[in-house]
């Protein structure tokens, strides 16, 4: 199947109350060859019809009448039939603050408003990634062998970690809530990756990365360093000691695929 009969056939959901918006943003989908589009004006709407048809991906602005997408996005997690649900925000918000939440709650992308075209197929892309099941490709390791260690403090962000993983055919992963807790599980279990947020409680990614690093029986694992500042000049220093890659938030499939092949390669 070609990449654009693949995006032809993807569903999306666009929650957007404003008419003039629905227009400049369906337009666009469908100049990146996306044929279904369904809408909602706000958050039970939408809610609704996850719960008839669920779309390969929602597309939702930041604000609702009745909430706001960080509001949007709690409802489809905490919910068991939707919380694998493909999620992509666009909006003219910069707070930082106010993003953190969704960045964290494992979004497939944040786009500003106005977006750029490129970056809404870049996004487009990444929904196809998390669909279509592609084995990552590596020199040494059987991907469904691969022991990989997930460290998080938000249980959205390791839900949505381990089904990007999985979608490469990483199957052996197991999960740590802060750097503690990875470093009890680093003691008792053989892992040939690790996976770790850079802001968590008790013991934070920089410090486990330090606590492996100055280990011998552990010093030799990858580590892959995941942030919602992953461009801030603090991580840059961080990558000088030990972590393998840095990766943003969104944790992007192509991006986290590229990383990989190239640490455990």
């Amino acid at each position: 199947m070609s990449t654009y009969a693949a995006i032809g056939d993807l569903s999306f959901l666009l929650v957007e109350p404003s008419d003039t918006q629905k227009k400049i943003i369906s337009k666009a989908l469908e100049d990146a060859g996306i044929k279904q589009i369904e809408y909602a004006n706000n958050i039970e709407e939408t809610i609704v019809s996850l719960s008839s048809f669920p779309p390969d991906l929602v597309i939702s602005s930041m604000y609702l009448p009745d909430g706001s997408a960080n509001d949007l996005i709690d409802r489809i997690r905490s919910n068991t039939e939707t919380e694998n649900q493909c999620f992509m925000l666009i909006s003219s918000e910069r707070n930082r603050e106010q993003l953190e939440h969704l960045r964290q709650s494992g979004v497939l992308a944040i786009l500003p408003k106005p977006f750029d075209q490129k970056d809404l197929r870049r996004a487009i892309h990444a929904t196809l990634d998390l669909i279509v099941e592609d084995e990552i490709d590596l020199e040494m390791f059987d991907p469904r062998t691969l022991r990989v260690l997930v460290t998080d403090d938000s249980k959205m962000a390791r839900k949505h970690v381990s089904k990007t993983l999985n979608t490469m055919g990483i199957e052996d992963i197991q999960f740590a809530e802060n750097g503690k807790e990875a470093i009890e599980l680093l003691n008792e279990h053989e892992f040939d990756l690790i996976v770790t947020d850079y802001n968590m409680p008790e013991m934070d990614g920089r410090e486990l990365a330090e606590a492996v690093r100055l280990d011998p029986a552990l010093a030799h694992i990858p580590i892959l360093m995941v942030s919602s500042n992953a461009e801030d000049s603090q991580l840059s220093n961080i990558a000088q000691e030990g972590v393998d890659a840095i990766c943003g938030k969104p944790f992007e499939p192509s991006v986290v695929r590229q990383l990989l092949a190239q640490i455990l390669n």
